[in-house]
C-alpha cells in the first residue's frame, strides 16, 4: 500500500475549501486591513507629514485602480528627491569637488 504524501499548502487548501466562502473572505479581509494598518503605521514614523499623506494616498488609489505601480512611482519618487537633496547638500559643503 502506497502512501500519498501531501504538502502544507495542499492541507491548507483543503481545509479552507471546507469552510464557508465569507469565512475566508473575512479572514483575509482582516489580516490584509492589519497588514495596510501596520503599513500606514510604519510609512507615517518614517516619512514627513506631507510625503506620508501623499503615500496613504497613493496607496489607496493603488487599491481602487488595480495598480500597484502607482504606489512605487510614489516611493521611487521620494527615493529620488532624497538623493538630490543629498547630492545638493554635498555639493554645497564641497564646492571644489564640482564637476
Amino acid at each position: 500500500m502506497k502512501l500519498k504524501t501531501r504538502s502544507i499548502l495542499q492541507e491548507l487548501n483543503s481545509i479552507a475549501d471546507l469552510r464557508s466562502i465569507d469565512s475566508l473572505i473575512e479572514s483575509r479581509a482582516v489580516n490584509i486591513i492589519n497588514s495596510a494598518i501596520n503599513l500606514l503605521d510604519s510609512i507615517k514614523k518614517n516619512y514627513s507629514t506631507e510625503q506620508a499623506d501623499e503615500l496613504e494616498r497613493r496607496l489607496l488609489n493603488s487599491i481602487r485602480g488595480q495598480d500597484p505601480a502607482k504606489f512605487t512611482r510614489g516611493i521611487r519618487k521620494i527615493a529620488e528627491n532624497k538623493r538630490s537633496m543629498n547630492r545638493s547638500v554635498l555639493k554645497e559643503e564641497n564646492p571644489e569637488n564640482e564637476s
